[in-house]
């Protein structure tokens, strides 16, 4: 059980040596699609944001382009009012607006010191407050975010039962669906699927990917497959579709850092 339960908590570490090691990107300068939620997360690492506020903030920040047109808005504003509005969200106390003013402004300002409380400040201030409103009203002032972990931690537990201690505990399954799961927030196509679709997806390719087979189940038959009693409406055709989203995340970040 607390293999499974130190799994947010290390994932907030491993987001965090994430953006120490990764090579700094100028985000103005490499302007290409996936850029801005790249730019998101490692706001959020340096915010040391909770994993849940750093997905909330991902899922405001493409629900918001869901419904506007990209090149309409500065997205590197949107994303930085979205990282703030998340830690209201998410009662995050840790998330201070003069702290998310100087992490976005330095991060997309490489070698710039922070902001001095002068014009400029108070002007980025007020723009990314004008912004949370924006969003806010854009979102129909639904600002309810049903993010997937919880729901990754309960089957997570439920299959840690499943296919017995030894088994689970020799291999980082934990580990590599906490982390499909978080990095599946760079890509708007996390709002396509149900967050509980998105957790038994995110499950399944760290299972595939460890070579592990749940007990009592069979794959040759869609209705043997060990999801079902977690998620009834959950199919074959959403666990592909899931897997292949994942990993083209994987192949556009790689493509981004190549450019």
């Amino acid at each position: 059980m607390k293999n499974v339960l130190d799994v947010m908590s290390l994932q907030q570490h491993v987001e965090s040596n994430k953006a120490q090691t990764m090579k700094p990107i100028d985000y103005r300068k490499l302007n290409k699609p996936g850029v801005v939620p790249m730019y998101i997360f490692e706001c959020a690492a340096k915010l040391k944001m909770k994993p849940l506020t750093a997905a909330c903030a991902a899922i405001v920040y493409h629900r918001f382009f869901r419904e506007v047109k990209a090149s309409d808005y500065d997205e590197f504003l949107i994303a930085a009012s979205s990282l703030y509005l998340a830690g209201k969200i998410k009662d995050d106390e840790s998330v201070k607006i003069r702290d998310v003013i100087n992490v976005a402004y330095c991060t997309l300002n490489r070698g710039n010191a922070p902001l001095d409380l002068n014009d400029e400040y108070w002007s980025m201030r007020d723009a990314i407050v004008q912004a949370e409103l924006l969003i806010t009203r854009t979102l129909g002032f639904d600002l309810n975010i049903d993010l997937a972990h919880k729901y990754l931690l309960h089957y997570m537990k439920t299959l840690q039962d499943w296919v017995g201690a030894e088994v689970w505990n020799s291999v980082p399954i934990a580990k590599a669906a906490a982390s499909y799961l978080q990095d599946f927030h760079h890509s708007a196509n996390i709002l396509k699927y149900k967050p509980t679709h998105v957790a038994i997806g995110c499950l399944s390719l760290a299972l595939q990917t460890y070579g592990i087979q749940v007990p009592l189940t069979d794959e040759s038959d869609e209705s043997a497959m060990w999801y079902k009693p977690l998620v009834k409406d959950f199919t074959r055709e959403n666990q592909w579709e899931i897997i292949e989203n994942v990993i083209e995340v994987y192949k556009h970040e790689a493509f981004l850092k190549a450019a």
